[in-house]
């Protein structure tokens, strides 16, 4: 059990997870663009972009960031 909550606390991976109304991503930089319909973030390596409806933040840490809404599309690009 603690080494699962070690290695949740220092993961430095770039990552994100889609559910049906919402998207959880991990260890990005800093938000390039919020608006209702389109989210931008960076990370050290990658930017993703989510195209939608209604997109708002549920949940924002240092690292980590919960959006909900209509999501239509999402694009992950390499720097």
């Amino acid at each position: 059990m603690l080494e699962k909550i070690n290695n949740y606390i220092n993961d430095r991976d770039f990552r994100f997870t889609v559910y049906e109304d919402k998207v959880h991503i991990m260890n990005f930089t800093r938000i390039l663009v919020l608006e209702e319909d389109y989210i931008s973030l960076q990370s050290t390596h990658k930017k993703i972009t989510l195209h939608g409806s209604n997109l708002t933040l549920q949940k924002l840490l240092e690292k980590e960031i919960l959006i909900s809404g209509i999501l239509t599309s999402l694009e992950v690009e390499n720097d």
